[in-house]
């Protein structure tokens, strides 16, 4: 069982990759995603792909992952379960009133999403526990007992416990659990202190009841999926993708599905951290394009960055995530004429079916029918000629609009272009500018089925000076999948001082990690990673003393000692100043949140280093083709094959690229060198 397989479902493609160990073969299959039941194309896309290879069976499956946005879909759709929670008494009604802010500030319309939990779903227990983790008020067990009946009578598929002070102190919630798994046979039960063992009560409330309400869809759906994968005779346990990039099993990501919310995009950007630090460019911002969306993300020194949450839908989900941010801008985003006669692009999107006007089944136009229009993109076929292209479709598209905003066929296309290029610069803004990072000091590494169509255009709204297109990047997610670890996120809040007497407080911060350490190892253990193949990263979140935020801070590996609090406070002092632009010696410093990341190394697909075979890239030229390049009209450009360039083959543009998963343009000044690796490192002109 030589093959390992990854698969990465979009909405509009399921993307599939498979890895042969033996001969290093790297083997990409697309196939239409089915939005109403994924698991159909994840299916279809294993067969295609092993039709493709020859000779192989599901059989001959090592290693099977996938990445999914089910979860995440049930949660922007609203098509959860039924779902009750239970609270401590007085605090019924914080999943409303939240942190008492609007959700746009100067908006004084803008209404608060829906709790996933209606009012008469959520019941309250007598029960209360202090700040200090001391009982003051025993679980008054009947009330919880009637509490979990009266649940049972209204129907809920899911329950979400939260208490006061649970992270402190689990007991009273362990026990609500238990009497809910006797009163509700088979309903989806979420425990706050299992889910998110963290302070701040809004926060925690809604992860948690977040995670209650997509609970039965994701676990029907995995069930579902590792059944239909069973009976055609995979027999590797199928693993699923975290938003923290690592992968778990299926079995173990029914009970935390909220951590599968960025489940999607987190691989492509562990894959192209690794391919890209392979490649001696540690430091990029990764740009995914597909059908529906773009994803960004940063990494820095090889190393991608993490946040422990973010809002969904304007609900706040804390969990250990990849910091990447989404914005509706895809290849299927519609284009459109808002009230004041403006040109506007997205987040609309013909997603899957219809899809965009070229497509033969849709009619409006969108950033696909913009690049026909072009012909940046193939005007005649894509996926090597499995989808034929309608081009008059997407001219008649892409004219509705043009008429109404009284520009040329082409000049509306390079208007549609431009708009979604400002989209995603406005994107990129948001993980680099914003945050302390200047754009021009990365490498921009565009990825998805159409990120390479736009990059060089992108790249030059930002003032970045190199493109690295990898050699996969219409299904990158799924290569991601083969290129990343096992991974599970531990944590404690315990909020105290660390600048006071040094050996007591490492001995108390001591005592924590080892409360993880252990939960960690159980973790290793039930996942069967040899010792020899465990690690795990150390993090604590510091703040000066009367802030509301903290800082995320990586701890020193070894023992925890006077000289690594010095280097844990140094390192935060310096984070601070990065940040804010000032720090402040003297002033008291706690730790509020400690974290561990277990990681279980696993055998990874690695692209193979070749020797340079000359800069003559003709042998990969296969024709021109007529592009219309903005203030020059239609221009004959070189069209090459990306299977047939070798590493050292030079171009400069204008050039289009073509292989079955994307298209990659070059716009006029552009050097483009293949490095060793086989990727695209595109210099950009002026």
């Amino acid at each position: 069982m030589t093959l390992r397989i990854g698969v990465d479902t979009g909405g509009t493609f399921t993307d599939v990759v498979a890895f042969d160990e033996e001969t290093g073969a790297l083997h990409v299959r697309k196939v239409s995603s089915t939005p109403d039941d994924p698991g159909l194309a994840i299916v279809e896309g294993l067969e295609r792909i092993l039709e493709q290879i020859g000779g192989r069976t599901p059989a001959d499956v090592g290693y099977f992952a996938h990445g999914t946005t089910v979860g995440t879909n049930a949660l922007l759709t609203r098509r959860g379960a039924r779902t009750g929670v239970v609270t401590t008494r007085g605090f019924r009604d914080l999943l409303e009133l939240g942190r008492g802010r609007r959700p746009r500030l100067y908006d004084l319309q803008a209404d608060k999403p829906a709790p996933f939990a209606p009012r008469d779903l959520r019941l309250e227990v007598t029960e209360r526990v202090r700040h200090d983790g001391s009982i003051e008020t025993p679980l008054d067990e009947d009330e919880a007992r009637a509490a979990a009946r009266t649940l049972r009578e209204a129907g809920v598929e899911a329950v979400a416990v939260c208490l006061l002070y649970s992270f402190l102190r689990p007991e009273h919630e362990q026990r609500i659990g238990e009497i809910l798994a006797e009163e509700l046979p088979g309903a989806h039960i979420s425990l706050s202190s299992r889910v998110l063992p963290e302070f701040r009560e809004y926060e925690r409330l809604s992860t948690v009841v977040t995670n209650a309400y997509v609970g039965p869809v994701v676990a029907e759906y995995l069930a579902k999926l590792r059944q239909r994968l069973a009976e055609r005779g995979l027999r590797a346990v199928p693993h699923v993708t975290q938003s923290n990039g690592g992968i778990i099993p299926f079995e173990a990501a029914e009970e935390l599905p909220v951590r599968m919310v960025l489940s999607g995009p987190s691989t492509g950007v562990v894959g192209a951290a690794a391919i890209c630090a392979a490649a001696g460019h540690p430091d990029i911002i990764t740009f995914d394009m597909g059908g529906t969306s773009s994803d960004v993300s940063l990494v820095q020194g090889g190393v991608p960055k993490v946040t422990t949450g973010m809002e969904l839908d304007g609900r706040p989900v804390r969990t250990p995530m990849l910091d990447i941010h989404t914005v509706g801008a895809g290849g299927g985003s519609l284009a459109r004429v808002d009230a004041g006669g403006h040109l506007k692009v997205g987040p609309a999107s013909a997603g899957a079916d219809p899809g965009p006007a070229c497509y033969g089944k849709g009619s409006e136009a969108t950033v696909t029918d913009a690049d026909v229009v072009l012909h940046t993109l193939n005007p005649a076929y894509l996926l090597d000629g499995r989808m034929p292209v309608d081009e008059q479709a997407s001219r008649a598209a892409v004219a509705r609009i043009a008429e109404r905003v009284g520009l040329g066929v082409e000049e509306c296309a390079h208007g549609i272009l431009r708009v979604v290029t400002a989209n995603m610069a406005r994107a990129i803004r948001v993980i680099s500018v914003q945050r302390g990072y200047d754009p021009r000091d990365y490498t921009l590494v565009p990825f998805g089925g159409a990120g390479p169509l736009h990059a060089s255009q992108l790249a030059r709204e930002l003032g970045m000076r190199t493109v690295l297109v990898p050699p996969t990047p219409g299904a990158q997610s799924a290569l991601g999948l083969l290129m990343t670890d096992v991974r599970a996120d531990f944590s404690r809040t315990r909020i105290q001082r660390v600048d006071g007497e040094r050996a007591a407080t490492a001995a108390r911060l001591g005592a924590l990690w080892a409360e993880l350490e252990q939960e960690a190892d159980a973790w290793f253990d039930a996942e069967r990673i040899p010792e020899a193949d465990r690690a795990s990263e150390r993090t604590a979140e510091l703040r000066y003393a009367g802030q509301n935020y903290e800082i995320p801070v990586p701890v020193p590996g070894g023992p925890l000692d006077a000289a690594a609090l010095d280097t844990l406070l140094e390192t935060f002092a310096a984070e601070h100043r990065r940040l804010y632009g000032y720090d402040a010696p003297g002033e008291p410093v706690e730790a509020v949140t400690v974290r561990l990341q277990a990681v279980g190394a696993v055998p990874q697909a690695r692209l193979p280093r070749q020797e340079a075979a000359g800069e003559d890239a003709s042998a990969s030229l296969t024709g021109t083709r007529e592009m219309h390049l903005a203030g020059e009209g239609f221009v004959p450009v070189p069209v090459h094959r990306r299977d047939a360039l070798r590493p050292g083959n030079r171009m400069t543009g204008p050039a289009v690229i073509e292989q079955m998963d994307t298209t990659t343009v070059l716009l006029p000044g552009d050097e483009l060198t293949v490095d060793a690796h086989s990727n695209l490192v595109i210099t950009v002109g002026d």
